[in-house]
């Protein structure tokens, strides 16, 4: 008996340990190489963009920052991989990629059958459509018949045909993999109208020849709730990546910035003195596998929630996106976090 039960037990620890190490596997590789893959859009204006110099910026590209922040304490141990649509889920699969942060539609079949975990959301959205006010089409629901643009491999495409479907309307889909090719396609005329998430199309308008000559149309006919996603399997860098989002919201309910989180370490609130890593107990971010001041790291690298969110797509960039869901829940939107304890 004692022998059984000796063997059960180094079975356990031999799996307690295998799974230690596998769920440590992503944290540590990310650490040898110095860097964190961070796989975006190949060019959506305020999500994830490169200026003439290669130098990457957006609401997308401030998350892969603040990991890397949160994991090395500096922002820049970023390096961006540029992938369409179709492409993203392979390159995520494969480990090409350590997160993926592109706009990317949290579903159950790529939460199970792609072998993904989504957790945060950063960006809550839903599919609208873009039309030339030469058209003098008020609704979605006077679209029957239409040339509609759309992207395929995305949700996008199969919410296009279910809306369609169940208002018994008819569309002719002019289909393309890349979104490059889709904006030409819809800016040169081939099609009437333009669909994806709605805050795609605020950014999209911009880039055509003359925005003004367009218009979102009101129904949002879908869910898209937007935010990153990693491999399974690797509970750790889960974890790594939900919380840093956690941070970002935290942080702005707390009214930690950018230009005051060192000065917001003296707080006498012991929340934020535990959220800071100023409480010499504190075990929070060793815990994730980090320092105690992870989180102060990633304020400092991109400020919090809503300081991404209005220089990169709201009331401070050319989209000049409303918060609306994505204000804080105590601000009449839904962006909620655990709390930091």
């Amino acid at each position: 008996m004692k022998i059984k039960l000796l063997s059960v037990a180094i079975g356990a620890a031999v799996f307690a340990l295998g799974a230690s190490a596998a769920s440590a596997a992503t944290l540590a590789d990310v650490k040898a190489k110095g860097f964190v893959q961070c796989g975006v859009n190949s060019g959506l204006l305020g999500f994830a963009q490169p200026d003439a110099s290669g130098n990457w910026a957006g609401f997308d590209v401030d998350f892969c920052k603040a990991v890397a922040s949160a994991v090395f304490g500096d922002p820049t141990k970023v390096k961006y991989t540029p992938l369409s649509a179709k492409d993203r889920f392979p390159a995520l699969q494969s480990g090409e990629v350590d997160v993926l942060s592109r706009n990317t539609t949290w579903t159950i079949n790529r939460d199970t059958a792609l072998g993904f975990n989504f957790r945060p959301i950063t960006y809550y959205d839903g599919q609208g459509f873009m039309v030339r006010k030469s058209l003098n089409v008020k609704s979605a629901l006077e679209l029957s018949g239409a040339a509609i643009c759309v992207q395929s491999g995305t949700t996008t495409e199969l919410n296009l045909a279910d809306y369609f479907k169940a208002n018994n309307l008819q569309y002719n889909p002019v289909v393309f993999e890349k979104l490059e090719e889709v904006n030409a396609a819809y800016d040169s005329g081939r099609c009437d109208v333009y669909t994806t998430d709605q805050s795609g199309l605020y950014s999209l308008r911009l880039t055509l020849k003359n925005p003004d000559e367009h218009m979102i149309l009101p129904e949002i006919i879908s869910k898209e709730p937007l935010g990153p996603a990693v491999r399974q399997g690797d509970d750790q860098w889960f974890d790594i990546v939900s919380w840093t989002a956690y941070a970002l919201i935290n942080a702005e309910e707390f009214g930690i910035t950018q230009a005051n989180v060192d000065e917001m370490k003296n707080s006498p609130n012991p929340d934020i003195k535990r959220f800071l890593g100023s409480e010499t107990d504190t075990k929070i971010g060793t815990d994730l596998g980090l320092t105690n001041d992870w989180a102060a790291n990633v304020i400092k690298g991109v400020g919090n929630y809503g300081e991404v969110f209005e220089r990169n797509i709201g009331q401070g960039s050319p989209l000049k996106i409303a918060r609306g869901l994505n204000a804080l829940w105590n601000k009449g939107g839904v962006q909620y976090a655990p709390p930091v304890r």
